[in-house]
């Protein structure tokens, strides 16, 4: 039933008023194909969206051994998915069936039809989220080929920076799958230039840099030689949530992400206390909802944009960022988060990316499956890692330096992980030590307590220890507290920092137009939800320092 509701929110079908109305937009063209005319070809950057009036469109899969017809759409249906609106390359091709007659239009007049017809946007959007979901779960869309080992550390990364991004891809394990030796030679590559990243028989990249897969996917988008009203630096949901606010309220938002939207939060498999949400939601669905909405209303996130430095400039600031380039800003947002601290377990930085993991989803538990694996940490991000690889592994070991799970993980979570039959809590204890030859094998534990050493013969450790925040780009202007957190709001008006004549907003930095919100703000509450609101808040005040100026 589900993947029916599912089928028939990816394809709808316009009714004839709502053909009408689409007929009298603006810049929308009556066109004419012929039998096997392409209208776009995957690959395709910043095509057209077409709604077919008479005749046929086949959407077809080329990123197989062969193609496939992913389905064929009748008058009254529409091309596209995300990827029409985020500026990335087409994943399909659209082919006329018979002569056929579609609405053409181009992708800035979609932006202004979303914005303006609510109606036909409902059904647009829901269409295009539904298809890009269809793709991935379907198990027959190909995508990306990521050729690599299982052990290598460069592999795990270009796999988590797909996934992060929710790129479909298949990964070609090079020590198992037995296909790829014949592969590796139609792409005339060798063992050691792996991992080796493929779109249908075409060879894009040999082991690509993380800001490298995002220009060959059309995730670094460019950003406009203009005055920025407000940049944001992190694309977690404090920044997500201010770039869709603030994009809709008519100010010109960039959103600046390193890695990918969601943050830490996108990584989680389930968040079952955001409000709205009665059922839970996946952090990556939740964070490529907000991307498809920042996009609509007209937000640039350019992907793989790391942000060096800022600096202070005639009222303005100026953030220098990879590749000698430099962006201007009326107004700034510090919202890069914070990062899971590394265990100092010794041996630990050998096995990050082939058994030490940061994250607990479908791309590491394959890794894991069916195994005993630990956990370590004591709060919500480690309590739905473990309930989760409780679902995917023989035994979890859940592991806490302190005495008691309900201190710093919610009650309902907390409730849910001690009755799991398969989750061992281990109190007082910590990971000492690490073994394994190309790929982790076994851990040393210890307890703090008795004293007790233990060994666990496991493949991965999922470590969620704390943060430390994401601030060393800072300049000294802007004031952090003794961890490095952004110090924020009205206290600051007797920083030696601060001279301008009213005082600090209550989510305003130490220099004037500069905030802070989420995970990176010095007394933050440590929830989607809190970022989300300080990030709408942040608006509020953008409106108010324009104002001044």
């Amino acid at each position: 039933m589900a993947e029916h509701n599912l089928w028939a929110a990816a394809f709808p079908k316009l009714g004839e008023a709502q053909l009408a109305e689409l007929a009298k937009c603006p810049n929308t063209k009556l066109r004419h194909f012929q039998d096997g005319e392409f209208l776009f070809e995957a690959g395709e950057r910043d095509y057209c969206f077409f709604i077919i009036k008479s005749g046929q469109v086949e959407i077809v899969d080329k990123t197989g051994d062969s193609p496939k017809t992913v389905v064929v759409h009748d008058p009254g249906e529409f091309t596209g998915e995300v990827a029409q609106l985020t500026g990335s390359p087409a994943l399909v091709s659209a082919v006329a069936r018979g002569e056929c007659e579609v609405f053409e239009i181009s992708p800035e007049a979609l932006h202004q039809l979303l914005n303006r017809h609510l109606d036909l946007a409902d059904v647009i959007l829901q269409a295009f989220i539904a298809r890009r979901q269809l793709l991935r779960e379907s198990g027959e869309f190909v995508g990306l080929r990521v050729v690599g080992s299982r052990d290598s550390q460069d592999t795990f990364r270009v796999r988590d920076f797909l996934a992060k991004n929710r790129i479909p891809f298949t990964w070609i394990d090079l020590d198992s799958d037995p296909a790829v030796k014949q592969l590796l030679a139609q792409f005339q590559v060798s063992e050691k230039e792996t991992p080796v990243v493929a779109w249908g028989t075409e060879l894009l990249l040999r082991n690509p840099s993380n800001l490298q897969l995002a220009q060959a996917l059309g995730l670094r988008r460019t950003l406009a030689k203009t005055v920025y009203d407000l940049i944001v630096v992190g694309g977690g949901p404090a920044g997500l949530a201010a770039a869709v606010y603030g994009a809709s309220e008519g100010l010109r938002v960039a959103v600046l992400e390193r890695v990918a939207p969601g943050g830490q939060a996108g990584r989680s498999m389930r968040i079952e206390n955001y409000l709205g949400f009665p059922a839970g939601i996946s952090g990556s669905e939740l964070a490529e909802r907000a991307v498809v909405q920042a996009n609509r209303f007209g937000a640039c996130l350019p992907v793989g944009t790391q942000v060096n430095s800022v600096a202070f400039n005639d009222g303005q600031m100026v953030l220098a960022i990879d590749g000698d380039e430099s962006v201007r800003t009326k107004c700034l947002l510090i919202a890069t988060g914070a990062d899971y601290r590394l265990l100092s377990a010794e041996g630990c930085a050998q096995f990050e990316g082939c058994g030490v993991y940061y994250a607990a989803t479908p791309l590491e538990a394959q890794m894991c499956h069916g195994s005993e694996v630990v956990v370590v940490g004591g709060g919500n991000s480690a309590g739905q890692a473990a309930m989760f690889l409780a679902s995917q592994v023989r035994k979890v070991y859940l592991i806490l330096r302190g005495d008691n799970l309900h201190k710093s993980m919610s009650s309902y979570l907390a409730d849910r992980v001690e009755p799991t039959p398969n989750i061992e809590v281990m109190l007082y204890t910590e990971v000492k030590r690490m073994y394994g030859e190309g790929h982790l094998h076994e851990v040393e534990l210890f307890n703090n307590k008795t004293g007790e050493r233990r060994r666990l013969k496991v493949p991965a450790v999922f470590s969620f220890i704390g943060a430390s925040p994401r601030t060393e780009w800072l300049p000294p202007e802007i004031e952090k507290d003794e961890r490095g957190f952004v110090r924020t709001g009205p206290s600051l008006g007797q920083s030696s920092q601060w001279n301008y004549r009213r005082q600090p907003f209550l989510l305003e930095a130490s220099r004037p137009g500069v905030f802070a919100a989420g995970d990176v703000r010095s007394g933050s509450v440590k929830r989607v939800a809190s970022a989300v609101g300080e990030g709408s808040m942040v608006v509020q005040f953008v409106h108010a320092v324009l104002a001044e100026r």
